[in-house]
């Protein structure tokens, strides 16, 4: 009889060792990386739909199509706004931020837009925010095409940026704004009617 070990029983220590490293390490690190602070597509179209209502024929595909674009989100905004336009227009809005990591903080956001656009227009509104290093990261202006939408049932897509911060405004609502209009948009901790 052996007692200094057995070396036909290594191999099944080491297969054993392997196993656990593969059924605890890896999903845990797996969960951590897609856990990271970032929101699913079906979380964001979860909370689209419990927010929207009944408006959200095209919610779904819009989302995909921004996933498709630009990844997971790391926040998301859920809030309302107003807007007019005559060749120049203005838009208020307020909302909250909604982050894994940070957790959820008030917003605010206005702006002037210059171009081919009349109309009015009171929305709900759902922004996807991507690579948001901190949430004081987001209060600024973010430039972009507004014009460059796309449209499903009623449900359009924007993007706007600053920087490495790129915010993703998804619009529903009444009223009619046509054509394409560049402007920006400056997000605040506090209300303010200056929309520079």
């Amino acid at each position: 009889m052996r007692t200094h070990g057995t070396p036909r029983f290594a191999g099944l220590r080491l297969l054993a060792a392997v196993m656990a490293l593969v059924t605890f390490v890896l999903p845990a690190r797996h969960a951590s990386a897609s856990d990271g602070g970032q929101y699913t597509m079906q979380e964001i179209v979860d909370a689209g739909h419990t927010f929207f209502g009944s408006t959200t024929g095209g919610l779904a595909k819009v989302v995909e199509k921004a996933f498709e674009q630009f990844g997971l989100p790391n926040g998301y905004i859920l809030g309302q706004e107003g807007s007019g336009a005559f060749i120049a227009g203005l838009t208020y809005g307020e909302g909250q931020l909604n982050t894994k990591n940070a957790g959820q903080h008030e917003v605010f956001w206005q702006g002037p837009s210059l171009g081919i656009d009349y109309g009015g227009q009171g929305s709900r509104t759902m922004m996807l925010v991507y690579n948001l290093p901190s949430v004081d990261s987001l209060y600024s202006r973010l430039g972009g095409v507004s014009g460059s939408a796309y449209v499903v049932a009623g449900v359009g897509m924007t993007v706007m940026r600053n920087e490495n911060v790129l915010v993703v405004p998804i619009r529903t609502g009444v009223g009619a704004r046509l054509g394409l209009n560049v402007g920006y948009l400056k997000l605040t901790r506090a209300p303010t009617w200056n929309p520079f």
